[in-house]
């Protein structure tokens, strides 16, 4: 019947709305670093030779073809498994040129032991989930077990410059033009992302208050659509804003009454969907590298594979 699917989306916009926030409880999860270059090593692990030597064998990939490999090392991805954190930081990044999608994400779990290729969807054909996992195999696994992370990360970029070279890819674009991404925040829409959250704390809201009650309702969706901002934007600020006002909706125009007053109605509304624009979000800046930025393209779909040593 109609109104028991009705139902079913109710639910399933109410547990889109909790789970972030029972992942926060669980754990705060880690933070997405500043995209500054093709090599960024938040380990200590490699030396600054090491950095150059690989900032340099990718960016000639870029200029060549037009793709972006970025590496990534970080202690550790808990409480996230290294799929999780690796998928997360490919969107949040957008690896790749805009209108092709072409990057890649080399992520080093170091503490963890344990390493992953994420491969936005435009590149899965050129590698599959088995190639990325027998780059991982042959080229990162044993070297990493000798502790020669930089020849581990060298060699696999040579082999996915391989697979890369080999794909019927569009021409890089000409020296000098700035690819439309990251620097001037176009990579992120966030009028998408405002309209799917204001309906959702419409729905969700009343659901929640019905089960939860007023109090425990409104904290449910404002912390879950906090979360759930967070992780779309790794922005603190913009969190902390979308998920008071969804606070103030739940309570005000959840139910019947409100568990407080909270002054003027008509001011919760209206500013949602200006969080972008007073400079709380920021996920790249200038560094030594040049002033490097994505591409703004990259989707990351899940594609790649993990391993350890």
């Amino acid at each position: 019947m109609p109104l028991a699917r009705i139902g079913r989306a109710l639910v399933a916009i109410l547990f889109i709305a909790i789970t972030p926030f029972c992942a926060w409880a669980q754990g705060t999860l880690q933070p997405i670093p500043p995209l500054s270059g093709h090599v960024i090593d938040q380990t200590g692990t490699l030396s600054t030779a090491d950095t150059q030597a690989l900032e340099s064998q990718l960016a000639a990939l870029e200029q060549t073809r037009g793709a972006q490999v970025v590496v990534l090392m970080v202690g550790s991805t808990a409480p996230e498994d290294i799929a999780a954190y690796a998928n997360r930081v490919g969107n949040h990044w957008k690896i790749g040129r805009r209108d092709v999608g072409d990057g890649v994400l080399v992520l080093v779990a170091k503490n963890d032991r344990k390493m992953r290729i994420e491969v936005a969807k435009a590149l899965e054909g050129a590698i599959p989930d088995i190639a990325a996992a027998r780059i991982i195999d042959s080229a990162m696994k044993p070297r990493f077990q000798q502790n020669d992370y930089a020849g581990g990360l060298s060699a696999a970029a040579t082999q996915l410059a391989a697979r890369i070279g080999a794909e019927a890819l569009p021409p890089p674009p000409e020296a000098g033009h700035t690819p439309q991404g990251i620097n001037d925040h176009s990579f992120f829409d966030w009028t998408d992302f405002a309209i799917f959250l204001f309906f959702g704390v419409m729905v969700a809201g009343p659901l929640a208050r019905s089960i939860f009650g007023s109090a425990l309702g409104g904290l449910l969706v404002g912390g879950g659509v906090g979360v759930l901002a967070f992780v779309f934007t790794a922005s603190l600020l913009l969190s902390i804003g979308a998920g008071v006002i969804a606070l103030l909706y739940t309570w005000i125009f959840g139910g019947s009454s409100a568990p407080v007053a909270l002054g003027q109605g008509g001011g919760t509304s209206g500013s949602w969907g200006h969080g972008g624009s007073g400079g709380g979000y920021s996920s790249s800046s200038s560094s030594d590298s040049g002033g490097f930025s994505s591409g703004g393209g990259g989707d990351f779909g899940g594609g790649g594979a993990s391993g350890d040593w």
